[in-house]
């Protein structure tokens, strides 16, 4: 029989389930960090917990649990994302957001009333060969999607080495653009051509 206890523990813990967003189709660069100062103008971030993908080398997290203030935050937020391009390290993302579900957590507690059995699959099992068959296909998937990280995060990189000169390069024209203005150089040539320089310059 259950304890108040365990009903008392577990409806805390669906409340935090209600302000909590499944997020997925994250870059595998996106940190801790970067994931909060994306999702913090929509509203205080109270928690982020990666979710590790045991089939990928290194258990990449491809997607995370955030924990919002409120449940009206978290769908604010889950209607923010289905909306308009979420941009994480500078680049537009396919990202998807949806409520959190009590099984996504991996300290989730024990459901009152609930009794979960597991048992080995015997060969002589009718389930044996589907299960079987789960189990090379689940092999078979982790073989592609270790080969199709891989890509991904080397594409990513380069493209964020690009960024970052062009945010170089552009940062050096304006600051000579600003020393130009600075020293009246503009102001002479302008003089000289006899051009008028706007105020804004």
């Amino acid at each position: 029989m259950e304890s108040t206890d365990e009903h008392t523990e577990y409806a805390k813990f669906e409340e935090k389930t209600s302000r909590t967003i499944y997020i997925d189709n994250l870059t595998p660069l996106a940190t801790e960090v970067v994931l909060k100062t994306a999702i913090d103008q929509f509203g205080t971030v109270k928690s982020i917990q990666f979710i590790p993908n045991y089939l990928e080398p290194k258990n990449t997290a491809r997607c995370a649990l955030v924990e919002m203030d409120s449940a009206e935050i978290a769908k604010k937020v889950i209607a923010e994302i289905a909306q308009y391009p979420f941009m994480v390290c500078g680049m537009p993302r396919p990202v998807r957001a949806r409520h959190a579900e009590p099984e996504m957590f991996e300290d989730h507690p024990k459901k009152p009333a609930r009794r979960i059995v597991c048992r080995w699959v015997e060969p002589t099992d009718p389930d044996f060969q589907v299960a079987n068959e789960l189990k090379l296909l689940a092999k078979k998937h982790a073989g592609e999607a270790s080969f199709l990280l891989t890509q991904q995060v080397d594409r990513e990189e380069k493209l964020h080495k690009q960024q970052m000169e062009s945010l170089k390069a552009n940062y050096k024209k304006f600051e000579m653009i600003d020393g130009v203005l600075g020293d009246r150089t503009a102001q002479r040539l302008a003089e000289y051509y006899k051009i008028g320089l706007t105020e804004d310059l």
